[in-house]
């Protein structure tokens, strides 16, 4: 928004009309000018400002990136040593579970048979 420069009525009674008119034009030109400069050079700066963001960005992105790999990379590694521990736990549970099972299937016939001689010597005797 412009503002047009006023001067006093002195200063047009002194240098006439048409001089002080022409001085007010001249500051107008000159305040134009250094607004359009201003605005230049404002959006010069923005956009120095908004690569230099950008680039920034680009670098915390990178960086982020490659530290999120590397956890990432780690909690796998965690994770599968872990598997392996539960899978080793599993199988000696299946170990001690089979060796029970079997031991209890043993007595199971050894009482079985010993009541099928008890019961056949008592049939005969």
């Amino acid at each position: 928004m412009p503002v047009t420069a006023k001067l006093s009525r002195k200063f047009y009674e002194k240098l006439g009309d048409d001089v002080a008119n022409e001085l007010v034009e001249w500051f107008n030109l000159v305040d134009a000018t250094y607004r359009s400069d201003l605005r230049e050079l404002n959006e010069l700066n923005f956009a120095r400002f908004d690569a230099k963001l950008e680039q920034r960005i680009a670098e915390l992105r990178a960086e982020l990136q490659t530290e999120m790999r590397a956890g990432f990379t780690q909690a796998d590694a965690k994770m599968v040593a872990g598997f392996a521990r539960v899978d080793q736990r599993l199988a000696e549970f299946e170990t001690r579970l089979t060796r029970r099972l079997l031991n209890f299937w043993i007595a199971q016939a050894a009482t079985t048979v010993g009541l099928v001689f008890v019961v056949v010597k008592l049939v005969k005797g």
